[in-house]
């Protein structure tokens, strides 16, 4: 059965879930969820995207992410799970998958979901046994449920929008918060908020089951005017040129004065290498070109890219001029429209 397709474009609140491969899980240590809430935190902010719930347990995790005007959900998880993936093999001296298949999305209606899925997000470590009660959820690491009870903080996570839901005074807003999160343990698993089929939206809408014939769909949680609108707009978006490697290969090259045919070599000076590493990150994590097309533009294994695609994000994360140096991705479309055929073809 073939893939549904994605409705992303900018400014969309969404409920992601990321699953490890059969189960699997894809936190071992603190460690491993410190390295990831460091990634997590960093890409929030220099995407401008807004977290307003998420919690990791051992082998899935949960986000409540609204995109910014300028970037898309899609870019922003394959960086993430692309850079956590990386992380997580070497640390463990594994390779291979470790999530199971594409992450999960849900767009969601803002009213009247909103507070229910940062309620239903943050519940998550009680109902997994990971924490024995709601006051020992307030301490709880890993998890917005604290920040938003000012415990702790992560940078890029939104607590004010959801606080001033209660009050616009800050202890009184918190103690409201912290009993509306308390009432809801009592409504157990609420599957109607991560999936179950076309009739979601109209359920919860309260249409009834004789009624509901109207414009739903399985990827969009809300009322069937919200459904109709989110479908209508993901129509309207332009679809994402395939840009050309050969572009992005002169364009690295050009940065670093290396002759591009050199970075198709395996040469090991360190020039090359930080120009390979750079090339890398910006057609995986940036432009979503599988490692294997990459590995065969630049004669190196899948692993090797992938490997190279992390220490180009460190060079990137020191540099962030190379971006501007380089140029943005809806500009190498423009520019790769008109450019010489892709080196692999």
């Amino acid at each position: 059965m073939p893939r549904t397709a994605r409705i992303d474009y900018p400014g969309l609140l969404q409920h992601v879930i990321i699953r490890g491969l059969e189960r699997g899980k894809i936190f071992l240590d603190d460690q491993d969820r410190q390295l990831f809430l460091d990634r997590f935190s960093h890409l929030l902010e220099q995407t401008g995207t807004d977290c307003l719930a998420w919690t990791l347990l051992d082998n899935h995790a949960h986000f409540l992410l609204r995109t910014g005007q300028t970037s898309t959900l899609a870019r922003f998880m394959r960086r993430l799970l692309t850079g956590h993936a990386t992380s997580f093999n070497l640390r463990h001296r594994r390779s291979g998958h470790l999530f199971q298949n594409r992450y999960k999305s849900i767009v969601c209606e803002e009213e009247p979901y909103l507070l229910e899925l940062v309620r239903y997000i943050h519940l998550n470590p009680l109902r997994a046994g990971l924490v024995p009660d709601i006051d020992a959820l307030g301490r709880y690491r890993w998890c917005g449920h604290s920040a938003l009870l000012g415990e702790r903080s992560l940078r890029g996570q939104v607590t004010e929008e959801i606080l001033r839901r209660f009050s616009n005074r800050l202890p009184k807003a918190r103690q409201l918060y912290r009993q509306f999160v308390a009432d809801g343990v009592a409504q157990g698993q609420r599957n109607e908020l991560v999936g179950g089929g076309l009739r979601r939206s109209s359920q919860l809408a309260g249409v009834g089951e004789e009624e509901g014939e109207g414009v739903f769909d399985q990827r969009v949680l809300g009322g069937e005017d919200f459904v109709d609108q989110v479908l209508q707009r993901s129509e309207q978006e332009p679809a994402v040129a395939k840009l050309p490697r050969a572009e992005l290969l002169q364009r690295v090259a050009h940065l670093f004065d290396l002759p591009a045919e050199l970075l198709r070599q395996r040469k090991r000076s360190r020039p090359v290498t930080e120009a390979r590493s750079v090339l890398c990150y910006f057609a995986v994590r940036e432009m979503g070109i599988s490692g294997e097309l990459v590995g065969r533009m630049l004669n190196i294994s899948r692993a090797a890219v992938s490997f190279s695609a992390g220490r180009g994000e460190v060079l990137v994360a020191e540099d962030p001029t190379l971006r501007e140096k380089i140029g943005t991705p809806n500009a190498l479309v423009e520019r790769g429209r008109s450019c010489v055929a892709d080196l692999t073809t």
